[in-house]
């Protein structure tokens, strides 16, 4: 691919990378083809429209398909695995009594809600909002509140969890596509995505449950979506440890890096190598799982017969967002090796449109377009990726472009998107109100979350 010189003029570029996407769209909406297979046939067809050389298609693909998928099935396996153990060990139901006890009863959405932040590190927003309904659904019956007043803040939390903060797939594979830092993405990620929870969904809930006191739905009563707890639960000490020791590890990796970069301490010290080893994000969500594996597994009880089960339980529902992801990164390197990237940097210079504003947009129109957050974030970073780098973005600000695409990526979501359904049909929600809720306060999330995407990278 060396000696390919791009002969296609911008304009013809832009065109074509126009009708991919349009052609995306299509295939996924229309003709209600898989994503998966929708990503790999537009990939291969805007390759040859792109004229790379026919020899070196299949090389380009597969390509972009094994590097995303290299950083982000570790990722995306393990994380999972955590969360299945934390799920089935009770810790979600005694982390959430414990804080609902500790705030009090008039604090309980937000004691809801930081339950669900901090189980939405490494649960997918499904699953844990699976997982915690069955616990709202109860506190709001105890409570005699409606439910949108404990729903939408759990709900709203997984969410900001899930699309602003690694080790989920969307903001993992675009950090990959950016070079972005990945210790420095969950800081600047969590630092989004707290306040951003707080604003868009803690407080809209709250006014929301008010605006519309719908009651609390049967769905999970008793129902196969309930979750039992163990005879004997871990503690919530236990829990939050197990859910803060991949952080730690992660945080030491990137804290040694900037010392090392500073000149601090010796890079090639063994120990602060073997350090950096165990805080390299898949070798620090492996650690957990192992801990987890022990903690919130063995010592419940539990054989290493049913322990192996309920880790590969967890890989079932996750294998179609990794494949999706890997597509992705296939379709994102066809964009950068047609020059159709370098086509799309020109333009938004010619524009005027700052890179992170670009990226917010990109992602904005194509998750209302197709409803996939995770289709229009690799996108969207996949056609900023010739302007990031060529700005020489590094640090924060990379991770802030990251932040601004994730944020574009969960706007106005509406019935193309699965998300719409599950919390409108869990939540017993009518269509009206589930666009006058959970599409409200999912655009909250991403204007919101750019908005601090942008004051960190203007700021810091």
């Amino acid at each position: 691919m060396e000696t390919f010189v791009q002969t296609l003029s911008a304009p013809t570029l832009l065109g074509i990378a126009a009708a991919a996407v349009a052609a995306l769209l299509f295939l996924i909406m229309a003709l209600r083809l898989h994503a998966f297979v929708a990503l790999i046939l537009v990939s291969l067809i805007t390759a040859f429209a792109t004229g790379l050389p026919t020899g070196e298609i299949v090389k380009v693909l597969t390509d972009g398909f094994g590097s995303t998928l290299g950083s982000v099935a570790l990722l995306v396996g393990l994380g999972a695995m955590l969360g299945r153990l934390v799920e089935t060990s009770g810790g979600a139901k005694v982390l959430a009594d414990t804080l609902v006890t500790r705030f009090g009863e008039h604090r309980a959405p937000l004691a809801l809600g930081v339950a669900s932040l901090l189980f939405g590190f490494p649960i997918f927003f499904d699953a844990g909002l699976i997982v915690m309904l069955p616990v709202v659904f109860a506190v709001a019956r105890s409570l005699n509140q409606p439910v949108l007043r404990f729903g939408l803040p759990a709900a709203g939390a997984f969410s900001v969890m899930h699309v602003f903060v690694p080790p989920h797939p969307g903001a993992v594979a675009a950090a990959d596509l950016l070079k972005a830092d990945m210790g420095t993405l969950i800081g600047v990620g969590l630092i989004v995505a707290l306040p951003t929870w707080y604003l868009a969904a803690y407080l809209f809930g709250l006014w929301a449950g008010k605006r519309y006191p719908n009651p609390v739905p049967e769905l999970l009563s008793g129902g196969p979506l309930s979750v039992e707890a163990p005879s004997n639960p871990p503690s919530a000490g236990t829990v939050i440890a197990t859910l803060l020791l991949p952080l730690i590890l992660i945080f030491g990796n990137t804290g040694l890096n900037a010392l090392a970069t500073a000149g601090s301490i010796d890079a090639a010290n063994p120990a602060v190598v073997l350090i950096r080893l165990f805080g390299n994000t898949p070798v620090a969500l492996l650690i957990s799982v192992l801990v987890a594996a022990v903690v919130l597994g063995a010592r419940r009880g539990r054989d290493a017969v049913t322990i192996e089960k309920l880790l590969d339980s967890s890989l079932g529902p996750i294998a179609s967002v990794v494949l999706i992801t890997g597509a992705g990164g296939m379709f994102g390197a066809v964009l950068r090796a047609s020059g159709i990237g370098d086509a799309v940097s020109a333009s938004l210079a010619d524009l005027g449109v700052p890179v992170i504003a670009a990226a917010f947009l990109i992602a904005a129109i194509l998750r209302i377009a197709q409803g996939s957050a995770t289709v229009a974030l690799l996108t969207a970073a996949g056609l900023i990726q010739p302007a990031v780098a060529a700005a020489g973005y590094a640090g924060t600000d990379v991770a802030a472009v990251v932040i601004a695409a994730a944020a574009g990526s969960v706007v106005v979501s509406h019935v193309n998107d699965s998300g719409f359904w599950l919390v409108g049909r869990l939540l017993n929600l009518d269509i009206p109100t589930t666009f006058k809720t959970w599409t409200v306060m999912e655009t909250l999330i991403g204007v919101i979350g750019f908005a601090f995407a942008v004051l960190i990278f203007t700021v810091l």
